[in-house]
């Protein structure tokens, strides 16, 4: 199989992931987090108490069973019932504050991390980065689970035995009297030996699972890839299905998956391994004190159940001291959701810092539209477009054409600020009275109301005004769907979801629209249909839109050509009327956004034949 290195290549981990913690301690949710974090250390401490007590009963135990005192065990019999309570009741309190202390941890982290994602475009900028983290939605939805979960799981434990080796270790040493080697006198001879006999086992810990930290990254970003292969065959099922695809598909996952298994292979056998040791230490940990103090049981230096405390203490002490020995694996896995989660963080900062460092200046809240000395390139530093100007006013009705692959598209990203690579500038209408239509409308999860006022809330436009869009967009049939919630996204056909695109348009009025080829699915009797609503309902509004149809040219007063970098206006042949409209269009101020009140209601009017 192939190695895997000790230590992963981001150094720092643990000193880092403390970021993730300060951001929660430091946040509107300090009183929470601190709250449950004293709780917790509380109700820890409580348990060491508890666990002394249980320990002195012991003694107390052997010792009246070694005299016969019949009268001493029955009044300890009654105290068991009494600790053993205690015990259960404080071991479940502490259970529910670990809980919630990784659960609150957990759901801040959450939050914290898809609001930096949904920030501005970090989203898509973070797809731009060539080193990006990958991902980010089992990042954040399984990768913080464990890393908050371990994380207090481990401090917890680790708590637990700083103060259990604190208090048992003053009770073994009064135990283990005084040992002669070589003729000094050594007090305390059963707490040395604890701790070279936990020493000795965390050194075989670490070389055994060392190559852990490496091996569970290695699985964490095979797991994501195989689910991420998954994940792409769920959406494009239909393609695959009606290509008869699944014999190729079968063979990718399959492919997919063996990274999978070779990794897990290796950490398996870690575990194994790591399953021998522990084993083997836990039964000669329980038995090693009793055969070492038994000559001074016999000698009468030591009661039944001073040994038996003896050998409790012995086992606490050891375990305290083994906990790294016992938590590697869990130390292991835990640093590897660590980095994912502290990769994805630093990747959306980097994102961020894409997006700040674009050379292209956009401005929103002028007039117009106006390109001022625009050049985009690619990420490779290839132009698409040099040195452009261009103007587009209000009311003006503007086609952007040109060969596939040549930039349409990125001047839509970089109208939007999305593309960081270029230089000049953009004046932009103002955003609240803009709204841009993608090949692909994005369907939001829930009801089709939902999707229909998207970018608006559900709950924005009455049902007369989307039952009105619906019927004018074509899409009649889906009035009584409105509070039907489906994955919109499968149920309608592409052709549906950009007719939806318009219904949007005339919900939301905009006085400013961009269309990225947003009629590409619909024959041209629906496409002319649909591009009409900017002869009636939209009158006035300026449009600059991207696509390919020659007919595309008749409900536009302009086309811009967009040919090796150069963008080149062509005039289409337009009635009389049009060129009216164009040149009261120049005239006229902005037209400003309807309130909703003030909107009518759209009449119902069936798609032309």
């Amino acid at each position: 199989m192939p190695s895997y290195p000790a230590e992963p290549a981001r150094h720092g981990a643990f000193r880092r992931s403390l970021r993730l913690a300060r951001g929660w301690f430091r946040s509107e949710e300090r009183a929470l987090a601190w709250g449950l974090t004293a709780a917790t250390v509380l109700l820890t401490l409580a348990q060491i108490g508890t666990a002394l007590q249980v320990n002195g009963w012991h003694r107390g135990f052997f010792d009246a069973l070694d005299r016969h005192d019949s009268a001493a065990m029955a009044s300890l019999a009654w105290l068991f019932p009494v600790l053993a309570g205690l015990t259960v009741a404080l071991a479940v309190a502490q259970l529910w504050a670990r809980q919630m202390l990784s659960l609150s941890w957990r759901r801040w982290l959450v939050h914290h991390l898809q609001d930096a994602w949904l920030q501005g475009a970090r989203a898509w900028h973070l797809g731009l980065l060539p080193d990006g983290a990958d991902n980010p939605d089992q990042r954040i939805s399984e990768n913080t689970r464990w890393a908050t979960v371990i994380a207090v799981d481990l401090v917890t434990g680790l708590l637990h035995a700083v103060l259990t080796l604190f208090c048992f270790t003053g009770l073994l040493w009064s135990l283990s009297g005084t040992v002669a080697v070589a003729g000094l006198a050594l007090p305390g001879s059963m707490v040395g030996l604890a701790v070279l006999y936990a020493l000795a086992g965390g050194g075989l810990t670490w070389f055994i699972g060392r190559h852990l930290v490496g091996l569970n990254i290695a699985r964490n970003q095979v797991e994501a890839d195989h689910r991420f292969a998954l994940l792409r065959l769920r959406e494009n099922a239909e393609a695959v299905a009606l290509g008869a695809g699944g014999a190729d598909e079968a063979r990718g996952l399959r492919a997919s998956f063996g990274p999978v298994v070779t990794v897990m292979h290796g950490l398996l056998k870690r575990e194994r391994q790591l399953m021998w040791l522990g084993s083997g230490y836990g039964m000669v940990a329980a038995v090693l004190p009793l055969l070492l103090a038994s000559p001074r049981y016999f000698a009468g230096a030591l009661t039944l159940g001073a040994l038996v405390q003896l050998a409790q203490a012995f086992t606490e002490v050891t375990t305290a001291l083994s906990w790294f020995q016992h938590n590697w694996p869990r130390l292991a896995d835990w640093r590897s959701h660590v980095e994912r989660v502290v990769a994805l963080e630093d990747s959306l900062e980097e994102a961020a810092a894409l997006g700040a460092a674009g050379g292209i200046a956009v401005q929103a809240g002028g007039p117009a539209l106006v390109l001022a000395g625009l050049t985009l390139r690619t990420p490779e530093g290839r132009v698409l477009l040099d040195q452009a100007e261009a103007r587009i006013g209000p009311g003006e009705r503007v086609l952007l054409q040109g060969a596939s692959g040549c930039g349409k598209s990125t001047l839509f990203r970089a109208a939007a600020g999305l593309w960081p690579w270029g230089e000049g500038s953009i004046a932009m209408p103002p955003a609240a009275a803009t709204l841009l239509l993608p090949q692909r409308p994005y369907l939001p999860l829930g009801p089709l109301r939902a999707a229909l006022c998207y970018p608006a809330g559900p709950g924005a436009f009455p049902d007369a005004e989307l039952l009105a869009a619906l019927a004018r967009s074509g899409l009649a049939g889906l009035g009584p769907c409105l509070d039907e919630a489906r994955r919109w996204d499968r149920s309608l056909s592409l052709g549906e979801q950009q007719r939806l695109g318009f219904a949007r348009l005339l919900l939301h009025r905009p006085r400013w629209v961009l269309l990225d080829e947003a009629t590409s699915a619909l024959d041209e009797a629906a496409e002319a249909n649909l591009m009409r609503i900017f002869e009636v309902e939209l009158a006035g509004a300026a449009l600059l839109s991207i696509g390919h149809r020659p007919g595309l040219a008749r409900w536009h007063h302009r086309v811009l050509r967009l040919e090796a970098g150069r963008l080149r206006e062509e005039v289409p042949p337009l009635p009389a009327l049009g060129r009216q409209r164009v040149a009261h269009a120049h005239a006229v101020p902005e037209p400003r956004l309807l309130a909703r009140a003030e909107r009518p209601v759209l009449p119902v009017v069936q798609p032309a034949a």
